[in-house]
């Protein structure tokens, strides 16, 4: 292992044992330091030391070095451990300068210092610049932690890495301006793997992390990705959001409904979670179009779908069914099914599909409006592969003609 710190440091999920890492705001701000150190000292630095904003000390190895004299660049390896994530093994790096001086424009040079103390926290010596090179995405839209034009490197990252360069600076003693370019050469090309293009940010990744520690398979990260896409969406304008739990919800909706996908948010399992975050940003209300497979669980109050989590599909599909009119031979066969594509086939020949998930979808509607306490809309629409449409709650076309309107609203501004 090239990097120490997390190496000794696990979590256990669901009976494993599943070894941390560090982010990739830890990489940048670990490549900054041992940059800034080699600039000033003109001595080579093999390790450096950082302290995660988690309380944990990371020895991390530095790769790639290029030194020149008034410039130094090198990078570290993200290690997510094992955590799927798909900016593992990435290099980060940080080119570390001093800066050219520039003639300022009257009051340029105040307002440009002031700006910085601002971004530091307290008035410091040392002026450091922090900015993304190639592979460090651009946002493009309102509504997250970075403003529209700056490069996506988060405010927790920005502060590690200038912290771990004022350090530096302050052990020799260096008064004057440093420029801080962060890049990932592959980060165009992972990019597209994340949420980052539905998010607006554009031309690679961003640099994250609270922490500085990767937990693997947190749910809470997951949680915090789909609540800055609600948010994005609120500081845009809009009052009604369009929710699919996965590629299944927005495949059917591009096929089905004439609503621009761009305005839509994908919760995952999450969907009591998601229900909790619209209420508090202040959203009118929400359109689920989900598949029947993860729903079910909704019609019976289970608010996070992962199997691991809850099944009961086929239990739901047979009580369903048994309030439609099927007969106990039916439910016995519903009970023995594996995936609800098979339920659906006995509740078809049995006549009472249509009345079940009828039913289905006014219990879906009760649960969803139990976990808002009435406080917004919560409407769905339920569909199969096998199927198709399968039904919906009692509200949920007036709201589908609400997102319709709006997509031909947006679509006439862009002719």
């Amino acid at each position: 292992m090239e990097n120490t710190g997390v190496e000794h440091l696990y979590v256990t999920k669901y009976n494993k044992k599943l070894r941390c890492g560090y982010t990739t705001g830890s990489c940048a701000a670990a490549a900054s330091k041992a940059a800034a150190w080699m600039l000033l000292s003109g001595t080579q630095a093999e390790q450096v030391s950082l302290m995660t904003p988690k309380g944990i000390l990371l020895h991390l190895k530095i790769l790639d070095i290029d030194r020149k004299q008034n410039v130094v660049s090198c990078a570290v390896r993200k290690d997510g451990g094992d955590d799927p994530d798909a900016t593992n093994g990435i290099l980060v790096y940080s080119k570390v300068s001093f800066r050219e001086r520039k003639e300022p424009s009257l009051g340029g040079q105040e307002e440009e210092r002031e700006q910085q103390e601002i971004l530091s926290g307290e008035e410091a010596d040392t002026q450091i610049f922090i900015d993304g090179g190639v592979g460090v995405g651009r946002v493009t839209r309102k509504g997250l932690q970075v403003p529209v034009g700056e490069a996506a490197i988060n405010p927790v990252p920005r502060k590690m890495i200038r912290e771990a360069v004022e350090e530096v600076c302050r052990e020799f003693e260096y008064r004057g301006e440093l420029d801080v370019l962060i890049s990932i050469p592959r980060g165009r090309e992972i990019a597209g793997k994340t949420f980052n293009p539905r998010l607006g940010i554009q031309g690679g990744l961003s640099v994250l992390g609270t922490s500085g520690i990767v937990v693997p398979m947190s749910e809470a990260a997951l949680i915090a990705s789909i609540r800055v896409e609600m948010e994005m969406k609120k500081a845009e304008g809009r009052e009604y959001l369009l929710i699919t739990p996965g590629n299944y919800g927005e495949a059917f909706t591009r096929e089905h409904m004439t609503v621009d996908l761009s305005s839509s948010v994908k919760c995952s399992n999450y969907v009591g979670e998601t229900l909790d975050m619209a209420v508090e940003l202040g959203i009118k209300g929400v359109l689920f179009v989900a598949h029947v497979g993860k729903f079910i669980k909704v019609a019976g109050g289970i608010m996070n779908t992962h199997s691991r989590e809850a099944d009961s599909r086929a239990e739901l599909m047979a009580a369903f069914a048994l309030r439609a009119g099927a007969d106990a031979d039916t439910a016995r066969q519903i009970l023995e099914t594996i995936t609800t594509d098979e339920a659906l086939e006995i509740m078809e020949r049995a006549g009472v599909r249509q009345k079940a998930m009828e039913l289905a979808a006014g219990k879906v509607r009760e649960y969803l409006q139990h976990r808002v306490g009435g406080g917004m809309l919560t409407e769905a629409i339920l569909f199969s592969g096998a199927y198709g449409y399968l039904g919906e709650t009692r509200g949920a076309g007036e709201l589908l003609k609400h997102f319709e309107k709006i997509t031909a609203q947006e679509e006439r501004r862009n002719i």
